[in-house]
């Protein structure tokens, strides 16, 4: 069940009229009836992975209450979660990469194991669920944190349903109090949040839909095209990952803030940044705050008297995991690596931690300013090319083909007019999202000084391009992590 779905809506409408009309002021009966509604959301797929869910739900629900509880075994009840979490995710996500991976080493040596891979269904949302347990554990284990001894309200931390299957990732500080506390409709909050959720639409059905179209196209077949017409396939991808998923986080956010939730914010206006550093400030936020406070922060710590090499090592390492948590690939690796690579000169310069905000108060960047992003938001896209092809064979000749002769020649690829209609499509999406830049999602303020009939005609624009330029349906991209 995806959010861009008529069983969704139907979904989604039954449960509202439940939870605000049946249920309104009775907190018990909203939680239960969201953990229910969740499990039927996350069975709607396939019901036998339902159960692994739970099960991560009691082990951890328990454990959580036994760290804090425990002086004796606190240590071991850690290491079980965390077993368990990172455990669960080598098994289902990573087992057969690295038998292949294992055997492929040893035949290139005349050696044969032959170890056999194993038929897995992952479960859906394995990586972004895993990460809110092991968080939470780790959270109480710090005492930053108190566990929860309500398994009803545990259990829809886990498992609730906006953010279950691509997030964002929940810290429990942010998300468990929100279920502990009574709900009431708030109608600003909803308007706002059916705003969010239009926008996420026309991210995704306008702007990703159309992109992918012409991207698998050109990637599918690209031996056959030239330098200059790869480098628009990698463009029009590299904006299709970034309104499928964005697009996706808007929906999440927007149907959590009609039921009365307030969740992380995941991307705040990326391809605006001015170096690699803020690209991933602002990309997929909710996976970059908890690898930097997981990962990177103790990693750093233990190198701190290394200076700057051990900071690079830990930013290195801390991205090579950001790459593996995508999917069990070497491609996903060298993703990841590379982007540890691009912070090395702004370390060694000593401008890592420099935030600085592009354009402020102004209707057109600096050139400078423009240069910036023109120049990182390249450097994202041709990495991208890592993210897309698993076979890394297929990723150095598309980058080959891309730095070579072929690259001045005349773009030549069929659906050419389509093309030219989506790049319009994505330059009025640009300006949009620039002019919404300094809010929390680009629509949110941007016609509110118009005259209401002015306001509702842009949102009627909106929804007519919803059906005008609706591109061939595609899952979203996220899901498959």
């Amino acid at each position: 069940m995806i959010f861009n779905s008529t069983t969704f809506f139907a979904f989604f409408g039954i449960f509202f009229i439940l939870y605000w009309f049946a249920f309104h002021k009775k907190l018990k009966q909203q939680n239960i009836l969201l953990l229910m509604s969740s499990y039927v959301f996350y069975a709607w797929t396939d019901w036998r992975l339902l159960s692994y869910l739970i099960f991560v739900s009691i082990l951890n629900f328990y454990l959580g209450i036994y760290i804090k509880k425990s002086t004796k075994y606190k240590r071991t009840l850690l290491y079980i979660g965390l077993l368990q979490g990172v455990g669960g995710l080598f098994f289902f996500k990573y087992y057969n990469f690295f038998i292949g991976s294992f055997n492929s080493l040893f035949e290139s040596l005349n050696i044969s194991f032959d170890i056999q891979t194993l038929q897995i269904i992952i479960p859906i949302g394995i990586s972004f669920f895993t990460f809110k347990t092991i968080s939470y554990l780790l959270d109480v284990d710090k005492g930053k944190i108190e566990p929860t001894t309500n398994g009803v309200v545990f259990f829809n931390y886990v498992s609730f349903f906006p953010t279950i299957l691509s997030g964002p990732i929940d810290k429990a500080k942010s998300f468990v109090p929100q279920l502990e506390k009574n709900r009431v409709f708030n109608y600003k909050e909803a308007i706002d949040g059916l705003r969010q959720i239009l926008w996420g639409f026309f991210k995704k059905i306008v702007i990703a839909n159309n992109c992918a179209v012409i991207s698998n196209e050109i990637f599918n077949s690209y031996t056959d095209y030239s330098g200059s017409s790869l480098v628009f396939g990698l463009f029009f991808y590299t904006i299709m990952l970034y309104a499928d998923f964005s697009g996706y986080s808007d929906m999440a956010i927007g149907f959590s803030r009609i039921i009365g939730f307030n969740i992380t914010k995941n991307f705040d206006f990326p391809f605006f940044s001015q170096n690699i550093a803020g690209f991933w400030r602002k990309w997929h936020i909710s996976l970059t705050i908890w690898l930097t406070e997981y990962v990177f922060t103790p990693i750093s710590i233990a190198l701190r008297n290394y200076a700057s090499k051990g900071l690079i090592i830990a930013i290195i390492i801390n991205f090579i995991i950001c790459g593996i948590w995508h999917g069990a690939s070497w491609n996903y690796v060298l993703f990841g690596f590379l982007h540890g690579i691009y912070f090395i000169p702004l370390i060694l310069r000593g401008k890592l931690n420099k935030k600085k905000k592009i354009a402020p108060n102004k209707l057109f960047p600096s050139l400078q300013e423009f240069i910036n992003i023109s120049s990182n938001f390249i450097l994202v896209m041709l990495t991208f090319v890592f993210f897309k092809y698993q076979n890394l064979d297929d990723a150095w000749n598309y980058l080959a083909t891309i730095f070579s002769k072929s690259l001045f020649s005349v773009p030549d690829f069929s659906g050419m007019k389509h093309a030219i209609i989506t790049i319009v499509l994505i330059i009025i999406f640009t300006c949009i999202e620039w002019m919404g830049k300094a809010d929390e999602y680009a629509i949110q303020r941007i016609v509110d000084n118009y005259k209401k009939p002015l306001r509702y005609l842009f949102y009627y624009l909106i929804i007519l391009s919803l059906f005008w330029f609706s591109g061939e349906e595609h899952q979203f991209i996220y899901l498959q992590f």
